[in-house]
């Protein structure tokens, strides 16, 4: 782990004046996957908003079943752009994911990310909106193990580790399997922000 990977866990302000959207809808995302990053942004240092679907409370869930924390959100995917965010992140949970490889406005703002050249990360089932993006194709990366046929026919190479940053194209890609694999995520998309 590098020391801006270090220095945000143990809470320093290595990120102060970068912000991060986080993408969700308001029912069935996987609790940690949302809320841990968030933290570890946060105690770095970082601005987060957080966009939903609709403008009420985030239900997540723990372990694709039992009901965890609400949270609110920040402002809705309709008027969430990446316009004064310097990356987005995609929590995954199987619900949460399946809607938001669906939504168009998820669509168009993680395009918008990767057009601007700026960090996407996603976990878990998250990187199902990276395949309906078109965001997969010819890159290396992971997900939840189910997902890789998923990935690999939307021409993405998947690899079997917890975290995979891609730096071939034209915006960093960070990718993770599943929960186990937050701490490893979240300091990868720190390290991605404080080298930007």
């Amino acid at each position: 782990m590098s020391l801006a990977g270090k220095n945000a866990l143990q809470g320093k302000n290595v990120l102060e004046g970068k912000n991060v959207l986080v993408l969700t809808t308001n029912y069935g995302t996987e609790q940690d996957e949302l809320k841990k990053p968030m933290d570890v942004l946060r105690a770095a240092g970082a601005g987060v908003t957080l966009a939903a679907q609709k403008d009420e409370g985030v239900q997540t869930l723990v372990s694709d079943r039992e009901p965890g924390s609400i949270l609110q959100p920040d402002t809705t995917l309709k008027n969430a752009t990446a316009d004064g965010f310097d990356a987005v992140v995609v929590p995954g949970g199987t619900l949460n994911a399946d809607q938001l490889r669906v939504d168009d406005e998820a669509r168009r703002i993680v395009s918008a990310f990767a057009e601007a050249g700026k960090p996407v990360a996603a976990i878990c089932h998250g990187p199902w909106l990276l395949v309906d993006s078109g965001l997969a194709r010819d890159r290396k990366l992971t997900s939840y193990p189910s997902l890789r046929p998923d990935l690999e026919n939307a021409g993405g190479e998947w690899v079997d580790q917890e975290v995979v940053v891609d730096t071939s194209g034209t915006h960093p890609l960070i990718t993770s399997r599943k929960p186990d694999d937050l701490d490893a995520f979240s300091t990868a998309i720190v390290e991605a922000l404080d080298g930007s």
